[in-house]
């Protein structure tokens, strides 16, 4: 068990009898899945996305969701303001491309990247991660750490694919520590269809979800957060803000 797991650990609500890292991550799911039944959600516990995800699902994705833009690390680290000894969560990581890269700007801190996908972080610790890395998998709906636990919490390119998203940003909110930053990244209706109409085609066909203009920055400031600020790229949205 490495020292970032362990610090990890010491980050739950409940820690388990006998935490399961057989796979290199901490599995606080085991039989229990999450993850939706639509094509998009189906696609992140295959086995084939996770091999292709950065040469060829991000591109993809930035083509079609961002308008081609392609700094969305950039702006993660950006909206997050990343420093030294911050403790960050990457939600919903993926094979943790961004969690190496919050790991990196933390320098001595820890970075946590959580996902329900066996698939998705069986490729993220097979990628060379930097000593301070954790990977969990569990649910963005229940995360499973104690409350103000992370300096900074990340959910990019997932909310559309999560059952309950607000939910999930009921706990993103829940686990920031006081000062604590949260940046976003997912769809906007954009055009002259209502939202809901646009959503219902869209998440029929595809199982992602489309979020009416405000409807993020709405739910964040909902929730005491402040600072919230938000960008368009095409179909996508950017939004971060900061806890009281």
């Amino acid at each position: 068990m490495t020292d970032a797991i362990e610090q990890a650990l010491a980050l739950l609500q409940q820690l388990p009898a006998e935490p399961d890292v057989r796979d290199g991550y901490v599995d606080l799911l085991g039989g229990d899945d999450p993850t939706g039944s639509g094509l998009g959600q189906q696609a992140m516990v295959s086995t084939l996305i996770p091999r292709i995800y950065e040469r060829v699902w991000r591109p993809v994705l930035a083509s079609v969701l961002m308008a081609g833009r392609r700094d969305d690390r950039r702006m993660a680290l950006d909206m997050l303001a990343v420093s030294a000894g911050d403790r960050v969560l990457d939600v919903a990581c993926g094979p943790g491309n961004f969690t190496r890269a919050f790991a990196r700007a933390s320098g001595d801190g820890l970075a946590v990247g959580l996902d329900a996908s066996r698939t998705m972080l069986g490729q993220a610790v097979r990628e060379p991660n930097p000593p301070n890395v954790a990977y969990v998998r569990g649910d963005a709906g229940a995360l499973p750490f104690r409350d103000g636990s992370f300096d900074a919490v990340c959910c990019f390119a997932a909310l559309y694919f999560i059952e309950q998203p607000m939910r999930a940003i009921d706990e993103i909110v829940r686990v920031l520590a006081p000062g604590g930053r949260v940046a976003l990244l997912s769809s906007v209706v954009r055009g002259p269809l209502p939202a809901g109409a646009t959503d219902a085609v869209v998440r029929r066909l595809s199982g992602m979800r489309v979020f009416g203009a405000d409807e993020l920055s709405g739910a964040l400031r909902d929730r005491g957060l402040t600072a919230v600020d938000r960008q368009l790229a095409g179909f996508a949205q950017f939004v971060s803000a900061r806890a009281r």
